[in-house]
């Protein structure tokens, strides 16, 4: 089986750039640091499993084999409103980091991602008919 093609044109330092920047906000971010400190102890094996998962998702190379959905909704701390606060500062680390149409490859495909995710952790309760609560 031949390898696929990258979905966009990125080095796997450039992702180990942007994963490094955007966990530094994390940490400083008074809302979603202390979510991520209540379960990250080390930061740069953490890091490098999300660029693994980055290198997965965007290169095809297979050196990722966690389930995202699975750790979010086991965390018991993060809620729905958060994505929208994480996808924000990754979206700017992304634009500093990157060039233009990279940057925007690379959010189309965070955000894509990010709603799967925020749907996953909806409690399983719901507003009347049946409508996911996102908040």
């Amino acid at each position: 089986m031949t390898a696929l093609p990258p979905r966009f044109a990125i080095t796997p330092e450039e992702i180990d750039r942007v994963v490094a920047e955007f966990y530094a906000c994390i940490r400083e971010h008074p809302g979603l640091g202390p979510v991520f400190a209540a379960h990250v102890t080390d930061w740069p094996a953490h890091e490098a499993k999300i660029a693994r998962f980055w290198r997965n998702a965007i290169l095809f190379e297979r050196s990722y084999d966690g389930n995202p959905l699975e750790v979010h909704r086991r965390a018991g701390n993060v809620r729905p409103g958060m994505f929208d606060i994480w996808l924000g500062l990754f979206d700017a680390v992304l634009r500093r980091q990157l060039a233009p149409d990279t940057a925007a490859a690379w959010s189309t495909l965070a955000h894509r991602i990010g709603r799967g995710l925020r749907y996953g952790v909806v409690p399983d309760t719901a507003l009347p008919g049946g409508v996911p609560k996102l908040r």
